[in-house]
């Protein structure tokens, strides 16, 4: 059996510095990809998969997110909003989501990935003995992120942050979203602080996996891009869709 998750949160207050002059006015999740802001894709793609209520998480430049998608009514969508006065990691910030998801599972998503569309809906259905799924993809630098090591049954045993290639023997990146059980948050609570001084969600993850749950892993199929500079912003506008 599996449970159809009806919530999202969307993490999109930082800058992106290494956007440069792009971010000056805007936070990087509503930079324009083909036509429209990144965070409206992730919006509009877990919107089809069946979510109808949004924590977007703000921060810098918080207006230009919440004048442009407001309630979200024009989405047929509740949005609400929750504001990371200090920039220290992902774990942190997951905290501020507690209230929001209450007793519900709910998915979890960077706002500068990119993804086919149909991904969300199997992101989306959690299965009833899994308490949490993280996406994977290949072929990616980890040392620009998360390397995932898995069983055979595609179990989460352990995820490394930003690890050094030359230490890393894993195929599977982290691809940035998620579903989560409201257990998570036992884990966020007792996060230290990473050799990058940051709490790391990935930290909370593994102990999350290593305390005996189940972790399963997704691998996307289709487009995946973290729009992480303005390299990668540019290749991406010049693809056809």
């Amino acid at each position: 059996m599996t449970t159809q998750i009806e919530k999202a949160v969307v993490l999109a207050a930082g800058r992106g510095t290494r956007m440069r002059e792009l971010t000056s006015e805007l936070p990087k999740p509503m930079i324009e990809v083909r036509g429209k802001p990144v965070l409206q894709h992730i919006v509009e793609g877990l919107h089809e998969a069946g979510i109808r209520k949004f924590l977007i998480i703000v921060g810098y430049h918080a207006d230009a997110v919440q004048n442009f998608f407001a309630n979200g009514s024009r989405y047929n969508i509740d949005i609400q909003y929750a504001t990371q006065t200090v920039q220290d990691g992902t774990g942190r910030v997951v905290d501020l989501a507690r209230d929001f998801v209450g007793n519900s599972p709910f998915v979890l998503s960077y706002g500068d990935i990119l993804i086919d569309p149909t991904n969300y809906k199997r992101v989306a259905d959690l299965p009833d003995n899994v308490e949490a799924i993280v996406t994977v993809t290949r072929g990616e630098d980890v040392s620009k992120g998360g390397a995932v090591f898995l069983n055979e049954q595609m179990e989460l045993v352990d995820i490394r942050e930003k690890s050094r290639p030359a230490v890393i023997e894993s195929p599977w990146y982290n691809a940035g979203i998620y579903a989560f059980c409201p257990s998570i948050f036992e884990f966020t609570a007792k996060l230290k602080p990473s050799p990058r001084g940051e709490y790391e969600l990935t930290d909370a993850i593994r102990d999350l996996a290593q305390s005996g749950k189940k972790v399963k892993a997704l691998e996307l199929t289709g487009e995946w891009a973290d729009v992480r500079d303005p390299e990668v912003l540019a290749r991406l506008n010049a693809q056809k869709l």
